[in-house]
C-alpha cells in the first residue's frame, strides 16, 4: 500500500467498494450501542434532523429514522448506497432517509449553520491524514447550527488491535488492505479545538475499545 494520501485514499475507495460488493449485510443488520446511545441524546435535545457520514449500508441511519429523525446519509461507496437506498425503500424509511454519494475529504454539501446534529460512527479513524482530520471536523462546525451536536466514535489506543497493523506513518496502521488510525485523548482533545466538548467517553463493543465523543458548536456570544 502505498503511503501518499491521494493513492492511499484511492485504495481505501476500492477496497471498502469491494468489501461492500461482496458481502451486503458487512457490518450486520442490527444498529451500533453508539447509534442507540446517541438516538436518546439527540431526542433529548429537541434534534429532529441527522447529517450521518460514512453511513455504509444504513444499519444506524434505518435505526435513527424509525427513532422520528430525518436523516441524510453520506458514504464514499456507491454499492453501499445502492444498498442503503434499496433497503430504506423496502422498510418504508424512503421519506426520512435519503443518501448521497460523498468524499468527506471534500467540502460537505450543506449551507452553513443549516444541520442539527452530525453523527458519525468509527469514520474519523479511517485514513486521514491529521489534516485532513481537522478539514473535515472544521467543515462539521460549518454546516451545524448554533448549539448543534456532533457525536462520533473512533477506535482507542487501548484496543488491543493497536500496534499491530503494519505502520504506514502519521500514526495509521494498515490490515487485511484496510487502514486506520486509533485515537488517544490528545487528539480527541485537538479536534475539539473551537468547539464544547461535551464528553469523551470509553466503551467496549464486538471486543474493541472505543471512544465516544460528544461536542457542540458554540452559540454566538450575546
Amino acid at each position: 500500500m502505498k503511503t501518499g494520501y491521494v493513492e492511499l485514499a484511492r485504495a481505501q475507495q476500492e477496497r471498502w467498494q469491494t468489501a461492500y460488493e461482496q458481502d451486503q449485510n458487512l457490518h450486520g443488520t442490527a444498529p451500533s450501542a453508539a447509534a442507540r446511545w446517541t438516538a436518546k441524546l439527540f431526542g433529548a435535545a429537541g434534534i429532529d434532523d441527522v447529517l450521518e457520514l460514512g453511513a455504509g449500508q444504513g444499519r444506524d441511519a434505518f435505526y435513527l429514522a424509525k427513532q422520528g429523525f430525518s436523516v441524510h446519509a453520506t458514504d464514499f461507496s456507491t454499492s453501499a448506497l445502492n444498498r442503503l437506498r434499496l433497503e430504506a425503500q423496502r422498510a418504508g424509511l424512503d421519506d426520512r432517509v435519503t443518501a448521497a454519494l460523498h468524499d468527506v475529504r471534500d467540502p460537505l454539501p450543506p449551507a452553513d449553520a443549516t444541520v442539527g446534529a452530525v453523527y458519525a460512527n468509527v469514520l474519523l479513524n479511517m485514513a486521514f491524514s491529521r489534516t485532513e482530520l481537522r478539514a473535515l471536523v472544521n467543515e462539521i462546525r460549518r454546516v451545524l447550527r448554533p448549539g448543534g451536536l456532533f457525536v462520533y466514535t473512533v477506535w482507542s489506543t487501548q484496543d488491543s488491535c493497536f500496534g499491530r497493523g503494519e505502520d504506514i506513518g502519521d500514526g495509521l496502521y494498515a490490515k487485511d488492505g484496510f487502514a486506520g488510525r486509533f485515537f488517544d485523548l490528545d487528539l480527541v482533545h485537538e479536534l475539539a479545538d473551537r468547539w464544547e466538548l461535551g464528553a469523551a467517553d470509553a466503551y467496549e463493543e464486538n471486543g474493541h475499545s472505543l471512544w465516544r465523543v460528544t461536542q457542540a458548536k458554540p452559540a454566538p456570544a450575546t
